[in-house]
């Protein structure tokens, strides 16, 4: 039986290196890579260069080392290098490589490819103790996760000038096998061709011309939803009542209130392979908003409540038209363990899903909100899959996971 090729033979590596004193680490990280099968194209800042020698890199990579906007022959080095990558790597990546990029700026060949890619970014951050748990850094790195980058978290050990921490950037054998993880997943269960249509964050029903009633849905994992679906090459329309950024590929349609994400829900899902209502769309409205401000000397108005549209049981009951449809509920609640569990049972049944996605929105870390997220997945055909408290994008993670082996058995 012949051998198994390399886990990432035919994969393009951007392999970014800035100023740490953990360059030294990519030297081993780049040699790993290319025994792994990937063909990887280095490009260093240049404060990197003064921590680690270019030519060092040059013999390990698989081209030369690229350092400068300006003193390739190629008039756009960034462009070629974006296009071509199947995935970007930053390690280290410094509190400046992660502000820069948070930020929109492209001063260099390093965040010009960033900025220009829309392959999936790895970034490995490494710094001081201090930097990294500075609110700075901590909202950079939030920021970076919701528009879908992947973080490789420091570890704790030993840092320059003999302090000892959190910050050391993750080893070299650990970022290829969680490249080899994340390519892995993207290949094995991959959704090329294949249309999505996800809803995100609360709704907001008017209550006269400057109120409204919503929830505290922030949008956080819809989003999340709509980037990895999109990273795993879905055509992805969001639909979504959040200002949150929105990851490369995906279309965003912007909607208030639950009429409004009711008609564009209702009237693009005829064409989707795969609906996720990920939204916290309102049960109620005022029936009848008033059209200007509620004065308070005017004394407490009387406020007549009806229910809004179910959007999530018209799509079940349209099953019939794309049978093949993978049909995907969310059910925020307020019990965990067995109660969870029967929500998630009774929302299933009652719509007519494929796979509902439950919560205990009073668990810590749990709720709106958060970064974070821990889920229930309760499938029709009897699975269930806890998955632990964690960020949001790897919770999106399963849920697609669990979205492709539908689509899978449907197809086969």
């Amino acid at each position: 039986m012949p051998p198994e090729p390399p886990p990432l033979v035919g994969r393009r590596v951007v392999l970014g290196v800035c100023g740490s004193i953990a360059a030294y680490k990519a030297a081993e990280l780049c040699r790993r890579l290319v025994d792994a099968g990937a063909h990887v194209a280095p490009v260093m800042t240049d404060d990197a260069t003064r921590f680690l020698g270019a030519v060092t890199l040059s013999a390990l990579g698989s081209e030369a080392v690229r350092t400068s906007l300006w003193d390739e022959a190629e008039p756009a080095p960034h462009i070629h290098l974006a296009a071509g990558a199947d995935i970007v790597v930053v390690a280290p990546a410094t509190a400046r490589l992660l502000g820069a990029y948070a930020a929109g700026i492209a001063d260099d060949l390093l965040t010009a490819t960033l900025l220009a890619t829309r392959a999936p970014v790895m970034v490995c951050p490494a710094m001081h103790t201090e930097m990294w748990e500075h609110p700075a850094t901590a909202d950079n790195v939030a920021l970076l996760r919701r528009r879908g980058a992947h973080v490789v978290e420091p570890g704790v050990g030993s840092l320059a000038g003999g302090d000892v921490g959190v910050g050391r950037m993750a080893e070299p054998g650990d970022i290829v096998a969680e490249i080899v993880r994340f390519l892995g997943a993207a290949g094995e269960r991959h959704l090329a061709g294949v249309r999505v249509l996800v809803t995100a964050g609360g709704t907001r029903e008017p209550l006269d011309a400057v109120r409204f009633l919503a929830n505290r849905s922030s949008g956080k994992q819809g989003h999340a939803l709509a980037a990895e679906a999109a990273a795993r090459g879905a055509e992805v329309i969001l639909v979504t009542t959040a200002g949150l950024p929105v990851a490369p590929g995906v279309e965003p349609v912007k909607v208030d209130t639950a009429a409004e994400m009711e008609r564009e829900v209702l009237g693009r899902s005829g064409e989707a392979d795969v609906v996720i209502m990920a939204a916290g769309v309102a049960d109620f409205r005022p029936k009848a908003p008033a059209p200007a401000k509620l004065k308070k000397a005017e004394g407490v108005p009387e406020i007549v409540l009806e229910p809004t549209p179910d959007i999530l049981a018209a799509l079940g009951r349209s099953r019939h038209r794309r049978p093949q449809q993978v049909l995907v509920g969310f059910a925020a609640e307020t019990v965990g363990g067995a109660g969870l569990r029967e929500e998630a049972a009774r929302k299933l049944a009652d719509k007519n899903l494929d796979l509902v996605v439950a919560n205990d929105v009073s668990a810590p870390g749990a709720g709106f909100g958060h970064d974070t997220n821990e889920v229930l997945l309760v499938g029709a055909d009897g699975s269930e899959q806890t998955v632990g408290l964690t960020d949001k994008r790897e919770v999106a993670a399963s849920v697609l996971d669990a979205v492709v082996d539908l689509l899978r058995k449907r197809n086969s």
